[in-house]
């Protein structure tokens, strides 16, 4: 294989750092422009005014506009007759529930209060 002179040597070693440094100053470029959260810290430091009227605006726009209704499909059935029934039955039902409720609570409150007054009795009279 043949030799390279140490003259073309030093060439390509300068040509290399050369390109070395000018690569670093590329990508030292490039991570500046690409620094987002810099510049728009700078943007609103610059122009807060605007920067607050256009949120304003963007909120405002989100808050009026119209939600976006979903369609819901019912269908009828055959029998209309039948289609107030099962509510009728329903109501009849919570009435009735309503009605045991208040019958039973005097009773349900004793049971209660004679379970509680027992257990704590029971812990009163536990060696410690």
């Amino acid at each position: 294989m043949a030799e390279i002179p140490r003259k073309d040597r030093a060439a390509i070693k300068s040509d290399i750092a050369l390109s070395r440094d000018r690569m670093a100053r590329e990508l030292s470029g490039l991570r500046y422009e690409l620094d987002i959260p810099r510049k728009l810290k700078n943007s609103f430091r610059d122009q807060t005014a605007i920067w607050i009227g256009a949120l304003a605006v963007v909120g405002l726009l989100i808050a009026i506009a119209p939600a976006r209704k979903k369609k819901v499909y019912v269908r009828a059935k055959d029998n209309s007759q039948e289609n107030g029934k099962g509510l009728l039955e329903a109501g009849a039902l919570v009435g009735v529930l309503k009605f045991a409720a208040t019958l039973l609570r005097p009773a349900l409150m004793k049971f209660v209060t004679s379970k509680i007054t027992g257990y704590s009795r029971t812990r009163s009279q536990a060696p410690r």
